[in-house]
């Protein structure tokens, strides 16, 4: 029997993403952004204390959304929890993208805006960093006044590290009254700016978080959009009754009471950043300022090679030279130990001039 499935055409224009690496057990992985120091020993208590009767059942929400919309200075029905941060970009475009209507984004940025765009069989509109890999802000709000469904931006910015004063975010609120506004803070702990306060005065303002960065709960699957009341409430509509597992809502909670442990590491990734920075610069690399976990630099035409003997050697980066240019390199910040392997076989296999 033939059959022909009735796919949309959407899904037909494009590829099946893959996760882009697997078999990283064991190796230094400075690739995605993880915490590679791990999450606080509070979240592995508070997993162990869990039940099998709990295993069992469906997870209530309303009570652990509560208290950690207290941690986080909102009240309960301004903070929606979702299965990772790539879900608090989702529910966007089931919420408020329809087929041909037009979305807006700057890139480079976070790939998952342009995938979930293409599935929904949206237009994306896109705006370009400059080559200091500043916001073209003028650009920008040209093209918000076209009125796209949804505006992304990724503050920090990944792969770049760019963090956008207050100043302009304001301005770009102020010039989309009629766009949703998303402003990624996923790695707002380490820049330590968040435009969660605003919420209130700005009604087009959606933020998404996540809870695999700072927090260290990326196998678990956890974000968040916090929004007013009044606008999350749409989002809401389009969410399942039971979008969040019981062990990343443990979890959570945990690591939220435990702040210590976070503030702790965040510190640590902030002296570690800048002083690896410093070490690439007397080496002749180039480097752009970050307000992430990570670092952006551009090794030149001898980079793609350096980044493939380290990966042989078991050092993972994230070679961004297919999109930024030859060299391009996105390296996560790691443990000062594993920052310290990195240097030492930056030193041993490259020359500026190779």
């Amino acid at each position: 029997m033939k059959t022909r499935l009735p796919v949309r055409a959407a899904i037909l224009k494009r590829k099946t993403y893959e996760a882009p690496a697997e078999g990283r057990s064991g190796k230094i992985r400075l690739d995605f952004n993880e915490n590679t120091a791990g999450c606080g020993p509070a979240v592995l208590r508070a997993l162990a204390r869990l039940t099998p009767q709990q295993f069992a059942m469906y997870p209530e929400y309303q009570a652990p959304t509560a208290r950690m919309a207290r941690q986080l200075g909102v009240r309960p029905e301004e903070l929606l929890l979702t299965n990772g941060g790539d879900d608090a970009l989702r529910v966007f475009f089931d919420t408020f993208v329809e087929p041909r209507t037009h979305i807006l984004i700057c890139e480079p940025t976070f790939p998952m805006y342009r995938y979930y765009a293409e599935i929904a069989g949206a237009r994306i509109e896109t705006c370009h960093y400059d080559a200091q890999l500043r916001l073209p802000l003028t650009a920008v709000l040209a093209a918000l006044r076209k009125k796209p469904r949804v505006f992304f931006l990724a503050n920090p910015n990944n792969p770049t590290g760019t963090l956008v004063p207050a100043k302009e975010l304001r301005k770009l609120l102020n010039a989309a009254p009629d766009t949703v506004v998303v402003f990624d803070e996923a790695y707002a702990e380490f820049s330590g700016f968040s435009t969660i306060p605003w919420i209130h005065r700005h009604p087009n303002l959606f933020i998404a978080r996540t809870f695999s960065k700072a927090a260290g709960l990326a196998a678990l699957r956890l974000g968040a959009v916090i929004a007013s009341k009044e606008s999350l409430a749409f989002i809401r509509r389009a969410m399942p009754p039971f979008p969040v597992n019981l062990a990343a809502l443990t979890a959570a909670e945990a690591a939220l009471r435990d702040r210590k442990t976070i503030r702790t590491y965040i510190r640590g990734i902030q002296r570690t950043r800048e002083s690896f920075s410093v070490a690439l610069q007397k080496l002749r690399v180039t480097t752009f300022p970050s307000g992430g976990n990570f670092l952006l630099a551009n090794f030149g035409p001898a980079g793609p090679a350096l980044f493939a003997k380290l990966e042989r050697k078991g050092i993972l980066l994230r070679d961004r030279s297919k999109d930024m240019g030859p060299g391009f390199v996105r390296i996560t910040i790691g443990t000062p130990a594993e920052m310290k392997t990195l240097l030492h076989g930056i030193r041993r296999n490259w020359k500026k001039d190779a």
